[in-house]
Parts: C-alpha cells; structure tokens; sequence
C-alpha cells in the first residue's frame, strides 16, 4: 500500500524531534526525581527509627543484623544490609540538626550521592549543600560528582560573566543564557601541566566532552569539533559547536590559549551570523558565542564588545595542575575507588533501572 501520509520538511520534522525527544527527557526526569525523593525519605524514616531506638554498634548489632535479614526476605531489591541500616541511621543523625535548605537538597539525591558526600565532607553544610544543588540542577552522575569534588569545585568563585547578553537577547533568554555560561571554566581535568597549542586544547576537549559538559552545565548536545561552514566560496570552521535545549539555540566555542584580543570578538560575530544564516532553523533562538581565552582583562572585554550585534560571552579557562596536587587527587580516587568496591554489593538500589547512570 502507498504512503500517502502527509509530508513535512525536513527542518520541520528536526523540531518535531527535537520537542518530542525533551517531553520524554523532561519526564523522565520527573520519575527519576520521584524514585530518588521516596528512597530518600524512606532512609530518613528508617535512620530516625533506629536513632529512637538507641540502637548503637556496641550493643545493637544484634538487632540491626537480625533486622536486616527480616527487611531483605521481604524487600529483597531494597539493600537493606546492615551496613546500609547503619548508614541511615548515620545519615539521620548526620542531618536532623541541619538548615532545612540542606535537608531537602540532600533528600533528592541518589543514595551513593548522599553517601559520597558524607564520606568527604562529614559536618560541612556548606559544601555538601554546594554539590547536592549542583546534582540536583546538572544531573550528575556518580562519576561526575567525584570528578567536581576532585577538582574542589566549591571553592572555586564564581564571577559573573563578561558578555553582551542583556544587550543582544529577550530579557528571559538573557538571564538563562547568563546563569548557564560562567565567566571561568576549569579544565583541570585535562591534566595539562604545561603550555599548549589550540589545536591539542581542542583535540583534548572533544576527547573529553563528558567532562567539559560537566563544567558546562545541563541540557547542552555536542554537535562537533572543527565545524564548516561555507558561504560565498568561503569555508569558516568553529572550534566547537554546542546545542543547548533550555536556550533552544546553537553554542560556538571558540578556543584561544593566549589573552583574550579585541579582534576575537570580531571573528566570532562573524561566525555567529554564519551560523543564524546557513543552520538556525525557524523556531530556533539567536546562536550565541563563547571565547575561551587563557587570560581575559575585563575594561578591554567590556569595549570590545560593547557594540557587537551578536550575543557572545568572554570566559577565561585554568589550565594548570600542580604535580604534587595531581599526585594527592590521583591517590584520593584510588582510595575511594577501593572502598567503593564492596558498596556495590551492599546497595542494589544503586545498580537497579532507575539508577543505571548514577543519577
């Protein structure tokens, strides 16, 4: 039998996609977050009993082992081990006293995550807050997370970033487009340790995008290194090319390893009307541009991009990890990856559908 089924273009069929593909995410998402909340609230529910109870390692192991063996018959997916009743007992007794805003950041995390984060930062609300509300916003996954502790993201400030985006983008965008893009990116993770050439810091990137969507944050699609773009027998190539969901437009990266030079800002504007030219599509935003350069001076960002016509930011990246601090992070990870070993064993709920990510 003939297709006589209604035809579309092809750019009108990518935005079907495109929203089709982020109802699912979104409510995807949206379970995740629920699984993660109950199990969450279970744990505490549990920590609380056995905190009540007075049951201590000195004279309840007895109890706790005898427990654990009655809760696994019954619920043999829920890793109700003694080990994992003692962690919630831990765990409730670790944060019943804490700021309400900590209690209900670390109530949606995934179990691991919580435990992680007991583990390396025992009474720092601070800190432990800083992570949670990062997993919670980027969706990190165990990995990533030990990746951001390592690197002691929160001890990093952050500056707001030097771009034209109030000048060139609708109120709403421009606030999100400010939030997402950081003026510093830290790409320790590289382990560069001395200078390089644009083309290995970009090599190093693409072979590393996890990592680098890790500092960029969430909803972002890599499209590809070295992207073409040819107009009027000319053939222009950006260093890296991003899509981001939540801004609903094209992201160029454009990768320098010197100070930042006015006529970047130039080239990039150029790139960016390519780009609104020959690829964004009709329900799509403006593309915004990014510069990455080793060294930034802000009087000389702010002038050279005070009358471009495109959105673009300036951000600075930190390249540099000193030999002694890569010897310690590299011992940490060996450390915590040999007591994470027999965990898994412990807590089923971690390997199970919902969790096969970390997340």
């Amino acid at each position: 039998m003939a297709d006589i089924g209604i035809q579309v273009p092809e750019s009108e069929y990518n935005s079907i996609l495109r929203q089709a593909v982020a109802v699912i995410d979104k409510s995807r998402n949206v379970v995740a977050k629920s699984v993660c909340a109950a199990i969450g609230a279970a744990h505490w529910e549990l920590g609380k009993l056995l905190h009540d109870r007075k049951l201590e390692s000195t004279h309840g192991s007895r109890v706790i082992r005898r427990l654990a063996a009655d809760l696994r018959e019954r619920y043999p997916q829920m890793g109700m081990s003694p080990r994992n009743l003692w962690y919630m007992k831990g765990y409730y007794e670790r944060f019943s006293e804490s700021d309400p805003k900590v209690q209900q950041a670390v109530a949606l995390l995934p179990w691991g995550h919580t435990l992680k984060l007991m583990q390396k930062f025992g009474n720092d609300d601070e800190a432990i807050l800083y992570y949670a509300q990062e997993v919670i916003a980027k969706g990190w996954s165990r990995d990533l997370l030990t990746n951001a502790i390592s690197m002691q993201m929160h001890l990093q400030k952050s500056e707001p970033a030097d771009n034209n985006f109030s000048l060139t983008l609708p109120t709403a965008q421009a606030q999100l487009a400010d939030e997402v893009f950081r003026s510093s990116y830290n790409l320790g993770f590289l382990g560069v340790r001395n200078p390089i050439l644009e083309t290995e810091l970009e090599t190093r990137l693409v072979n590393k995008v996890k990592q680098f969507l890790l500092e960029l944050g969430r909803g972002f699609t890599y499209i590809g290194n070295q992207h073409e773009l040819e107009y009027n027998g000319k053939v222009s190539r950006v260093d890296m090319l991003f899509y981001h969901r939540g801004l609903r437009c094209l992201v160029a990266f454009d990768l320098k390893i010197g100070e930042f030079k006015p006529e970047y800002a130039g080239k990039m504007n150029y790139y960016l009307s390519l780009l609104d030219r020959l690829e964004r599509q009709d329900d799509e935003n403006r593309s915004i541009g990014i510069i990455l350069c080793a060294e930034k001076d802000k009087v000389e960002v702010e002038l050279a991009l005070e009358d471009m016509g495109k959105p673009i930011g300036v951000a600075d990246y930190q390249l540099i990890i000193p030999q002694e601090e890569l010897k310690r992070v590299v011992a940490d990870e060996v450390e915590a990856f040999g007591k994470e070993l027999p965990s898994r064993t412990e807590f089923p709920l971690l390997d199970s559908d919902h969790n096969k990510d970390g997340n």
